[in-house]
């Protein structure tokens, strides 16, 4: 067993490089190492192989946790969009908060009907132009 292990740790060594003969090496090495694993071992004693395959996979998930940390450093971009003109300015949850207004008190319309709105701003006409629920079209001044 203590084969298995530094045959392991020479596979991690020498996955680094990204090069294609260097891999194919390895390929030819890890078989190598698995028949003779196979030939000394009996053949009632087939779990060394998977030890040993269990092993090299374990390095490979480690190096995909940190790259799952930094997508989330990613996803904590502060964004902040903001309509200005003539004085004015909204934020998309203020024209959403609007648009749903319109569509409970105008339109009478249910808060679980509202299901999708596309809002349009035309700031030259000081405009909003919404389509809700794909079918239902409208405006409102801002």
């Amino acid at each position: 067993m203590a084969e298995e292990k530094k045959v392991t740790a020479k596979v991690i060594a020498k996955k680094a490089p990204v090069k294609a003969a260097k891999v194919e090496e390895v390929k030819t090495e890890v078989k190598e190492t698995v028949k003779e694993t196979a030939k000394k071992a009996p053949a009632k004693k087939a779990a060394p192989k998977k030890e040993v395959a269990k092993k090299a996979a374990k390095p490979a998930a480690e190096k995909k946790a940190p790259a799952k940390k930094t997508a989330t450093k990613k996803a904590a971009v502060k964004e902040a969009v903001n309509f200005q003109f003539s004085g004015k300015s909204y934020t998309p949850e203020d024209l959403l908060k609007i648009c749903k207004d319109v569509w409970k008190y105008d339109l009478n319309g249910k808060e679980e009907e509202f299901k999708s709105v596309e809002l349009y701003v035309k700031p030259e006409e000081n405009t909003t132009y919404y389509v809700i629920n794909g079918d239902i079209t409208g405006s409102f001044f801002i």
